[in-house]
């Protein structure tokens, strides 16, 4: 079946024939039908062989070559990502065949295709879950937004128009806030640059940040507070405490006035000079 592969040529088939296995010259080349049979006989001499052998590595080594094609079937049902992301998909899901490698035992009586694919596509989706959120959510929010997605589709199908967060709670056994809870969620998926170029009928192409966002009108008062500082605390103490009960504690005039023993109208003429003294400070430093 296999023998025409079964070659003696390197060193690491010189340890396959010591240990009793078939010496491959190129694992990865085997027929997946015949990998199958294969790889009952190196995982019967995996499990008699000392970890950390050169024996032992050519056995596991041979055995993660030989299933390859596994993640790349695996790898296959995440074909729509892009060519970019396949890459990384197959790498990730070669972790996932090691891991089965190392956790298979034959006793267990099953395929060890079976066994595999699970971690292979386990890893996987792992792989998504923890890379594919621009932001990051807690996991039950991932997975209401998969949940939400087909409840979503099935309701718009079912009922020809966008279905209500009552009748997306009552589809997916969910309390409504959760529901919402996992709407604003999905928002954080996917994210676009603000210098992500767009096209505007006006003024040709622009970037994204160019239509959101407002200018902070109290952001030049922190230049002003820093400015403050100082021109305060060249105060005497009686007027420092007049603006601390005005502007910090709130005061009314007359209730600055009962603490001060003065009237309201004094009062009134010492803010009054007090805050043109700050301003023209102020003035004076731009």
């Amino acid at each position: 079946m296999w023998e025409g592969r079964v070659m003696a040529t390197t060193t690491e088939g010189t340890v396959g024939q010591a240990v009793g296995v078939p010496e491959i010259a190129d694992p990865s080349k085997v027929a997946p039908k015949d990998a199958r049979e294969l790889s009952k006989v190196f995982f019967d001499q995996l499990a008699v062989l000392e970890e950390g052998t050169p024996e032992y590595q050519y056995a596991r080594n041979t055995l993660i070559e030989m299933n390859m094609s596994l993640v790349r079937y695996a790898a296959g049902r995440f074909r729509s990502r892009g060519p970019e992301e396949m890459e990384d998909i197959v790498q990730v899901g070669m972790i996932g065949l090691i891991k089965a490698i190392d956790r298979f035992e034959l006793s267990r009586e099953v395929e060890f295709t079976s066994f595999a694919v699970p971690y292979i596509v386990g890893e996987i989706k792992r792989f998504f879950r923890d890379t594919s959120w621009a932001v990051h959510v807690p996991r039950r929010l991932q997975e209401a937004r998969v949940q939400l997605a087909r409840a979503n589709e099935e309701l718009r199908s079912r009922l020809g128009r966008t279905p209500t967060t009552r009748e997306l709670s009552e589809l997916m056994s969910l309390p409504e806030d959760e529901v919402v809870e996992a709407q604003l969620a999905s928002n954080g998926y996917k994210s676009a640059s603000l210098d992500a170029a767009i096209n505007s009928s006006e003024d040709g192409e622009a970037a994204l940040a160019d239509f959101i966002g407002n200018e902070d009108a109290a952001l030049e008062l922190v230049e002003d507070f820093h400015a403050l500082a100082p021109m305060i605390a060249e105060l005497d103490e009686r007027d420092r405490r007049i603006i601390h009960w005005r502007f910090v504690e709130e005061l009314t005039q007359a209730q600055i006035g009962e603490r001060l023993g003065v009237s309201q109208m004094h009062v009134s003429r010492l803010i009054t000079r007090l805050l043109t003294r700050l301003r023209e400070g102020i003035l004076s430093t731009r």
